[in-house]
């Protein structure tokens, strides 16, 4: 009887019984999350983030100005964007250009910097 009881109470505590409750959808789409990167190497913990509705991967590239107008490429920050548009701020000494995108996984990895 005893038995029986305890196989209850696990079956009632236990309703997804088979499966991690932090398995993936099969449309889930991954990102890279790294608050500096630079040249293939992330200069903090590099982890990921699974996009929620409304969000895209994002990749913010920094720049540096010359005095001859040139960019000069700093880092790159990768997360996941809320709203995310593509964009490019230019400042006096700064430039920044904002990347989004959402077809496929980790596909905000830093193209040729």
């Amino acid at each position: 009887m005893l038995v029986l009881f305890l196989l209850s109470t696990i079956f009632l505590l236990c309703p997804f019984w088979g499966k991690s409750w932090r398995q993936r959808t099969a449309t889930e789409i991954m990102c890279y999350k790294c608050k500096k990167y630079h040249l293939g190497l992330c200069y903090d913990v590099m982890t990921s983030c699974s996009l929620k509705p409304k969000q895209s991967c994002a990749v913010e590239n920094f720049y540096v100005l010359t005095v001859t107008g040139q960019s000069l490429y700093h880092y790159s920050k990768l997360s996941c964007m809320t709203n995310c548009e593509d964009i490019n701020f230019l400042g006096f000494s700064k430039r920044a250009e904002l990347i989004c995108c959402n077809h496929s996984n980790y596909c905000n990895l830093p193209d040729g910097v």
